[in-house]
């Protein structure tokens, strides 16, 4: 069921998704500040291409250590992250959640769209697993 799931959600727009996070990790890349969020761009735009069977869980819960991203410089990239983009990100994601959900058959790709919300709005020191 994940596969068809995934399938559909790629067709249906899944894949300019991951396009556009991709696009953006570029950018960021090349413009040398941005590489601390980079990363994070990849990383989503991966999970927003394929979100069934995953979910997002704090690398210190992870890997049992603490990491750059997961101490007080992730902290400060997460709350620049939501000043600029975060909360962009998380409206458009909220609002598509919305949309899907009015659908009754809709409701498991508005949940995906409800949890790329929430990565959206915190992505350093964060990694994407498949769930269990």
């Amino acid at each position: 069921m994940r596969i068809f799931l995934n399938l559909l959600w790629f067709f249906c727009g899944g894949a300019l998704n991951a396009i556009h996070w991709y696009l953006v990790g570029v950018l960021m890349a090349l413009s040398i500040v941005g590489l601390p969020w980079c990363r994070a761009c990849f990383m989503l735009g991966t999970f927003s291409m394929w979100p069934f069977g995953r979910q997002v869980v704090s690398r210190r819960a992870l890997t049992g250590q603490e990491d750059l991203g997961t101490g007080g410089l992730g902290l400060l990239g997460n709350i620049l992250w939501l000043i600029f983009a975060g909360w962009h990100l998380a409206v458009v994601h909220l609002t598509l959640a919305l949309g899907c959900a009015l659908t009754i058959i809709g409701i498991p790709f508005a949940l995906q769209h409800v949890k790329l919300a929430f990565a959206s709005l915190a992505p350093i020191g964060v990694s994407v697993v498949e769930s269990p």
